[in-house]
């Protein structure tokens, strides 16, 4: 049994602002549900628009002080940070689990270690914003890189992973100097408000790290809108990303969006079998298929297509589903009823064209569990291949060249992540250059890394998350030059007045 009390630790409200918890002003309450077993588990006020200005005002005050610190200071801060964080795994892993359905041993093996390791990367890279070095590239100056700080930074980030995300939001921002708000999803605030009183508890000043809990159409788009922030950062679905692109644009933010994914996993018929099964079902599977670089087409070259099924329905047969505190239980609920009816009405309808091979349906429990399910026999444009389903589904459609199992996993919108199964390394690069994602993995499906960037191509949005790269996203380029030369009159002046 868990043994996080979300309404003890969050008396006082949902909303994080200059170093304090405060209750929402919109008028509106909502209530956390465990999607385990269908019980609120806590009831608040959702942020209004005034509760977005009070944080980017906060964001704002607290800018200067923070954009000035040196490297070395705000380093030094993220590291404590990263200690707290260390000190608390248990309890943000309890609180994760509890507001997501995840496993706990999830939270705690995944989300909650990542979350710490990525904090300690950034205070480490916290320390190496450098531009490129000077140098007298015109002959009479001498120029250099410097990079500054944007500014506030509003992200929004998704209920999937609430605690890696609002790190991923957070930490590369406030390395390079600026202040954020973050909206987390309304159904899972808890481990947002967390990680930000840890960031105070660690002495990263008041107003640095800022949640606003609310609704997307309310305090959502105001933050998007908000002419005092500088940047948005936003992940979650493609459809979603359109919308915050045209509020983003209309105040001409630098814009970062990490969006929708269908992820393909190619197995060349070199592969060794039992590993590409094994990983299939753990890359289908992880977080109850509710990640956005999931393992969702497999293509199988004909050889193994028959052998590739029926090892995949027999593995995901085996996964245990249950209480999400059971260190046990390999397999949670959907994060709510609704999601899962979503889920299962994808399954529904490919029935009349596909042919379910295991699981497609829900158990009889108050909890918004779905079996895990594998699907075959599809057409590659149909809906169940070329649409996000984010639930533990899986669809395998066989191919017979190379060339067509690269194209396949390149039909469809999206571009996240891949991967490709193969024993020959020609045939590993070659799809490593061919398919169109920001990760692809070679015999294997998932892992992440703080050292390497998460982004997507095509309608998967675009910058990075995570790694060194990040800053790209999260600071000002800025080009100083000097004239070397103490002349008065330079020569290329006669070219607006005068002769040489």
């Amino acid at each position: 049994m868990h043994n996080f009390q979300a309404q003890d630790h969050f008396a006082d409200g949902a909303q994080y602002i200059a170093g304090r918890l405060t209750k929402g002003t919109s008028g509106n309450s909502h209530a956390v549900v465990d999607p385990a077993t269908g019980d609120e588990v806590y009831t608040y006020e959702l942020a209004g628009s005034d509760d977005v200005d009070a944080a980017v005002a906060a964001a704002a005050q607290a800018l200067p002080g923070w954009a000035g610190a040196t490297p070395g200071e705000r380093s030094d801060a993220m590291h404590r940070f990263a200690g707290v964080l260390a000190d608390r795994a248990e309890e943000f892993a309890q609180a994760e689990s509890l507001q997501c359905g995840k496993p706990i041993k999830l939270s705690r093996e995944f989300d909650v270690p990542g979350t710490v390791d990525n904090t300690a990367f950034f205070a480490g890279a916290a320390r190496h914003l450098q531009g490129q070095s000077a140098g007298e590239y015109s002959g009479d100056h001498t120029s250099y890189v410097r990079r500054e700080p944007i500014g506030v930074v509003g992200s929004i980030a998704p209920w999937n992973y609430p605690l890696q995300m609002a790190a991923w939001k957070v930490l590369p921002a406030i390395a390079a100097g600026n202040t954020i708000v973050l909206k987390p999803a309304e159904l899972t605030p808890f481990t947002s408000l967390l990680f930000a009183r840890a960031a105070t508890e660690a002495g990263i000043p008041d107003g640095v790290v800022n949640i606003v809990t609310g609704a997307g159409r309310d305090a959502g788009e105001h933050l998007v809108g908000h002419p005092d922030v500088a940047m948005t950062s936003f992940t979650g679905s493609t459809g979603v990303g359109k919308r915050v692109a045209e509020i983003a644009t209309s105040t001409v933010k630098r814009l970062h969006l990490e969006l929708g994914g269908k992820a393909p996993f190619v197995v060349f018929d070199d592969a060794d079998l039992d590993a590409a099964v094994h990983g299939a079902v753990a890359g289908a599977l992880i977080n109850s298929g509710q990640d956005c670089t999931a393992a969702t087409r497999a293509y199988v070259q004909r050889p193994l297509y028959d052998a590739f099924v029926a090892g995949v329905a027999d593995l995901m047969e085996s996964v245990r589903l249950g209480d999400p505190f059971d260190p046990t239980t390999d397999l949670g609920p959907l994060i709510s009823h609704v999601h899962r009816d979503r889920v299962a009405g994808f399954v529904d309808r490919a029935r009349s064209y596909a042919r379910v091979v295991t699981g497609g349906e829900a158990l009889q429990h108050p909890g918004a569990y779905y079996k895990p399910t594998l699907i075959a026999d599809a057409a590659q444009d149909s809906e169940i291949v070329q649409s996000e389903i984010f639930g533990p589904v899986l669809v395998v459609l066989p191919f017979d060249s190379d060339d067509e199992g690269i194209r396949l996993a390149n039909d469809t919108p999206y571009g996240l992540a891949a991967s490709a199964w193969s024993r020959d390394v020609f045939r590993a690069n070659r799809a490593t250059r061919e398919i169109k994602a920001g990760c692809v993995w070679v015999n294997d499906h998932i892992p992440i890394l703080s050292e390497m960037p998460h982004g997507g191509y095509k309608a998967s949005g675009y910058g990075k998350d995570m790694s060194a790269y990040s800053f790209e996203e999260y600071t000002q380029v800025k080009h100083v030059m000097f004239d070397n030369t103490a002349v008065v009159r330079k020569d290329w002046h006669r070219t607006i007045f005068g002769d040489r």
